[in-house]
């Protein structure tokens, strides 16, 4: 019985952090790929760049002058700053061992945000608890199917097992021998309350939380009836101002390393299937007995 818990521990434990670890890296996949970068060197690696912005919150971009290329690198930081807390001293760096001492004079610090923080705590954070709510779903819906507890003797454990293969293998008919003593057996029924459905909602309005903070478009808004298209375009607000703080540390990033470097970067957030598929609108109440269109027509049930 030891070794079978054990077992059950170690699955739940395989499982929980399989789970979490799937959500961490669709959130990081979605959050690395959202800017769409323009006119940038062809020996700067974007996807790179997104990632150290995502996890340290910061890269570096220079030209090395020995390879006669620009880079856009990890960096670490260090004094003396500046009057608006920017470090001066950067120190770009890669795995390979690559080292490189720079300054304010020769290089710009990339920010992933107004903070000059990472996002990667945020991701994980919503990973997690998109995890607990998957792992919750996943013991609700097996309580379903198994809500029992059998009480026998030790003398027919052997049997009991078997039985219950029997039944957790969805066996239409459940055959017992001579030795099954049904009197000398009790089953305590645990009558697990389905609440999955509830649960997946909730799931889905953290999802639609997590693509607000990464500025993607969702409709975080559960109504019978249809949505009308004033509806539609306020529950966008909240994704927009979250592009806000991302989008502008870039942009500012790219005017200045246009004004060191003599280049012409240009980024911007790719388009979402409602900013670039005009086919898909439809036409939607505004509300106010007026007819336009809107981009979504959803109905929950």
């Amino acid at each position: 019985m030891a070794r079978r818990r054990r077992s059950n521990f170690t699955e739940s434990l395989r499982m929980n952090n399989e789970t979490c670890g799937h959500y961490l890296a669709r959130l990081t996949e979605l959050s690395i790929s959202m800017f769409d970068w323009k006119n940038v060197p062809d020996s700067i690696d974007i996807r790179y760049l997104e990632l150290a912005l995502f996890t340290d919150g910061k890269a570096v971009f220079f030209k090395d002058e020995d390879l006669d290329v620009h880079l856009a690198l990890r960096v670490a930081v260090s004094g003396p700053f500046n009057v608006y807390m920017i470090p001066n001293g950067r120190r770009a760096f890669a795995s390979n061992g690559y080292n490189k001492m720079l300054s304010d004079k020769d290089s710009v610090i990339i920010w992933n945000n107004m903070l000059h923080t990472n996002s990667v705590m945020t991701v994980k954070l919503f990973a997690e608890r998109l995890y607990n709510l998957d792992r919750i779903i996943d013991v609700n819906a097996n309580a379903q199917k198994t809500p029992v507890l059998v009480q026998g003797s030790e003398n027919q454990r052997l049997t009991l097992l078997n039985v219950y293969k029997e039944f957790e293998g969805n066996a239409p008919v459940i055959f017992g021998d001579k030795n099954l003593d049904i009197n000398s057996l009790s089953v305590l029924t645990t009558e697990a309350p389905y609440v999955a459905d509830k649960l997946y909602q909730l799931k889905v309005q953290y999802w639609n939380e997590a693509l607000t903070y990464l500025g993607i478009s969702n409709l975080n808004i559960q109504k019978k009836e249809r949505l009308v298209a004033d509806e539609v375009v306020r529950a966008q607000g909240g994704t927009i101002a979250s592009r806000y703080s991302r989008l502008d540390s870039r942009r500012q990033a790219c005017e200045e390393i246009n004004r060191m470097f003599g280049l012409d970067m240009e980024v911007d957030y790719k388009q979402d299937f409602r900013e670039a598929d005009d086919e898909v609108m439809f036409p939607g109440d505004t509300g106010g007995g007026g007819m336009v269109d809107q981009a979504i027509d959803l109905r929950t049930k």
